[in-house]
């Protein structure tokens, strides 16, 4: 009998690589910590709470979650839906409530974006030769002769492989890396240290944050 899924180092891995037992597990466990939480949640401060929060929620959510990159979007919004659990829960919302907004306040990413940051981070450590050979090498545009001439020759951006099947092959590491790190700005991509990469790169992911809180808070006051 084949096996439906393999476990990894806490990472379920289905047959069809669809990574949907994962996300189960996780949401699963994300919701019976809820539970847990919300049991001591008048007795302790918020800060309090916030950190018992991020410790039994978001790091279940953030382990491992650069094997979720691409996956099917009902299944990025069952991790998205734990996320926003988590910020409801904190600031006592309704489900009803927007919660963007509590996520700018909390400094949180949401879901894809948090999956883009660890790409993105495992990205510069293997330029920067700081991972583990087997994630690179990578190949930038400057050094393809026959791109030389344009103007990406001039920027940090990286080839994106090409791929015989786009719904497998563009979860690839090398594959989803070099989009996620084409889309950086050049600041961004340059920067000397990891340290101050990863923290252009939080303020790259928040600024699109806070847009979309401002579109959604316009539209909402368009329509009321």
């Amino acid at each position: 009998m084949a096996f439906q899924n393999v476990h990894d180092l806490g990472i379920y891995i289905d047959s069809d690589l669809s990574m949907r037992t994962h996300v189960q597990r996780t949401t699963s466990s994300c919701f019976a910590a809820f539970r847990q939480l919300r049991q001591i949640r008048r007795l302790v401060l918020t800060s309090t709470f916030q950190t018992l929060t991020v410790a039994l929620v978001n790091q279940r959510l953030d382990y491992g979650n650069s094997t979720l990159v691409g996956i099917l979007a009902y299944l990025m919004r069952r991790l998205q839906s734990a996320l926003n659990a988590a910020a409801w829960l904190i600031f006592h919302l309704r489900r009803s409530d927007h919660v963007t907004d509590a996520f700018v306040s909390l400094h949180w990413l949401r879901v894809p974006e948090r999956i883009q940051f660890k790409i993105a981070v495992l990205t510069y450590r293997v330029l920067h030769g700081d991972a583990p050979r087997y994630l690179g090498p990578f190949t930038s545009t400057a050094d393809v002769p026959g791109r030389r001439a344009l103007r990406s020759a001039g920027t940090n951006q990286l080839v994106v492989p090409p791929v015989r099947l786009f719904t497998f092959g563009s979860r690839a590491f090398p594959v989803a890396a070099a989009q996620i790190w084409n889309c950086l700005l050049e600041h961004i991509v340059s920067a000397p240290t990891l340290q101050s990469f990863r923290r252009h790169l939080k303020t790259f992911f928040y600024n699109i944050l806070s847009a979309y809180s401002t579109l959604v808070d316009l539209i909402v006051a368009s329509v009321t």
